[in-house]
C-alpha cells in the first residue's frame, strides 16, 4: 500500500496514547485518500485531539489503492472501515470522478470528500452524486473534522435505513397489488363459474323437462323403445345435475381443506368396467375407449368416490377435446405403485398453460369455444392428494395428451 503506515490514537486521561488492538475494537476506522503527505499529517493530528471520539486511520495516496485495500476488506465487518476521506485532487483521478468507482465498490460506505476550494456549487453536486459532506481544507479544524465525519457516518445509517425501508414498503405494495389483481381475477373466474355453472346446469334440466313432458302427454303414441330412450335421457341428465353439484361442493371442501378420504377395499375390474361403461355413453360411436393393464384381481384401498371422480374428470376431458375417431387408452399399473395413465391423442395443451392448468377455473386458451367450468382438473388434484398420491401432465398441442397418477399402492387383506 502506498503512503504512510496505520496512525492509531486512543484518548485517555486527556493523553494520547498508541493502542493499536484496543483501537480495532473500538474507534471510528478512517480510510484517508489523500496524496499530500503534510495534508495528511494535519489530518492526523486533527483526529488525534478528538476530544470524543477515538479513530483508526489508514492512508493511501492514489485512488487504485483506496480501492484495492476496500476490495480487501469487503464482508469483513470487524477490520472494515466506517468512512472515507476522500481528496479530490489525486495522481490517478481528479474531481468527482474519484467518487463513482468508490460508491461503485462500497456503495454503504459514507464518503466526505475534502478540497481546496471553497465552491458550493462543487459541494452540491458533490452530495447530489453520494458523498455525505465536502470540506474545505483550509477551513478544517478539530471539531469540523470529527463532527463531519461522525455526521456523515449516521446520514448514511439513516439513509440506507430509509432506502431499505422504502424497498420493503415497494415489495408490500407490489405484493398487495398481486393479491388485489388476484382477487380481482379470482372474482372474475368465479363471476365466469356461476355463469357456466348456470348454462351447464340448464341443458340437463331442460333435457329432464322435455323428456318428462313428452313421457306425460297422453296424446302421443310413443314406442316402448322411445320410451326407454327418453327414460335414459332423463336418467343421464339427472347424473350430469349431480355431478355438477358434486364438484362444487368437492372444490369447497378442497378450499377448506376438509375433503373427507375414507379408503376401503375396492375391486378395480368391476370399477374401471363400470367407468369406461358411463364414459362410452359420452363418447358414443366417435371415440374408442381402451383399457390396458389390469390383470390384478386383487382390491386396493382406495376412496371409491374420490377415484371415480379423478378417472371420470380425465375421461370426460379426453373424450371432450379429441377428434372423431379418437382413441383414448386407461392404462393401470402395480409397479410399486397405483398407476393410472389416461392418453388421448387430442388437440394437446399450449406450454403455456401448463402451469396453472390445476388451478381454479383456469382453462388453457385453446378451449375458448369448448364449455367447461374449469374445475375438473382442480377437483382431480384435491382427490388425488386426498390419497396421498401425486398427478402430472404432458402435453403436445396437435398429438395429444397424458395425465399420469400415481398413489401409494396399498392391497386390501386377501
Amino acid at each position: 500500500m502506498a503512503g504512510d503506515s496505520n496512525f492509531t490514537f486512543v484518548r485517555k486521561r486527556g493523553v494520547v496514547t498508541p493502542n493499536v488492538e484496543t483501537m480495532l475494537g473500538q474507534s471510528l476506522k478512517v480510510l484517508l485518500i489523500e496524496d499530500n503527505k503534510a495534508e495528511a499529517r494535519l489530518l492526523q493530528e486533527l483526529l488525534k485531539d478528538s476530544p470524543t471520539k477515538p479513530f483508526y486511520l489508514d492512508r493511501v495516496q492514489r485512488l487504485a489503492d483506496g480501492l484495492r485495500l476496500l476490495e480487501a476488506h469487503q464482508g469483513d465487518r470487524g477490520n472494515g472501515y466506517d468512512v472515507i476521506l476522500l481528496d479530490l485532487t489525486l495522481p490517478d483521478s481528479a474531481g468527482l470522478e474519484s467518487l463513482r468507482p468508490l460508491l461503485q465498490l462500497a456503495p454503504d460506505l459514507p464518503i466526505v470528500v475534502l478540497t481546496n476550494t471553497n465552491d458550493d456549487a462543487l459541494a452540491i453536486e458533490a452530495v447530489r452524486q453520494g458523498a455525505q459532506d465536502y470540506l474545505v481544507k483550509r477551513h478544517i479544524n478539530t471539531d469540523v473534522l470529527v463532527r463531519s465525519l461522525c455526521y456523515a457516518i449516521e446520514r448514511k445509517r439513516v439513509a440506507e435505513e430509509l432506502r431499505q425501508a422504502n424497498a420493503d414498503l415497494e415489495l408490500k405494495i407490489k405484493e398487495r397489488s398481486r393479491q388485489l389483481a388476484k382477487a380481482e381475477e379470482l372474482q372474475h373466474q368465479q363471476s365466469e363459474f356461476v355463469s357456466m355453472l348456470s348454462h351447464d346446469f340448464r341443458n340437463p334440466l331442460n333435457t329432464i323437462l322435455n323428456s318428462a313432458g313428452l313421457l306425460q302427454a297422453g296424446d302421443l303414441q310413443l314406442s316402448e323403445e322411445k320410451k326407454l330412450r327418453l327414460f335414459q335421457l332423463i336418467q343421464v341428465a339427472s347424473k350430469d345435475m349431480n355431478r355438477l353439484l358434486d364438484e362444487v361442493l368437492l372444490v369447497g371442501q378442497g378450499d377448506a381443506g376438509r375433503l373427507v378420504f375414507n379408503p376401503a377395499p375396492l375391486a378395480l375390474k368391476p370399477f374401471f368396467a363400470h367407468l369406461l361403461d358411463e364414459a362410452r355413453v359420452s363418447a358414443n360411436e366417435y371415440h374408442t375407449l381402451v383399457l390396458l393393464g389390469l390383470e390384478c384381481d386383487r382390491e386396493v384401498l382406495a376412496d371409491k368416490v374420490l377415484l371415480r371422480h379423478i378417472c371420470s374428470n380425465l375421461l370426460s376431458n379426453a373424450i371432450k377435446y379429441s377428434p372423431q375417431g379418437g382413441q383414448i387408452d386407461l392404462e393401470v399399473g402395480f409397479e410399486g405403485q397405483f398407476t393410472i395413465e389416461i392418453r388421448d391423442r387430442g388437440m394437446g395443451i399450449p406450454p403455456k398453460d401448463l402451469r396453472a392448468l390445476f388451478e381454479p377455473f383456469h382453462r388453457a386458451g385453446n378451449v375458448e369455444n369448448i364449455p367447461g367450468t374449469g374445475l375438473g382438473l382442480t377437483i382431480a388434484k384435491s382427490c388425488v392428494q386426498a390419497h396421498g398420491g401425486e398427478i402430472t401432465v404432458e402435453s403436445e398441442v396437435g398429438v395429444g395428451t397424458t395425465f399420469a397418477i400415481a398413489f401409494p399402492l396399498q392391497f386390501a387383506p386377501a
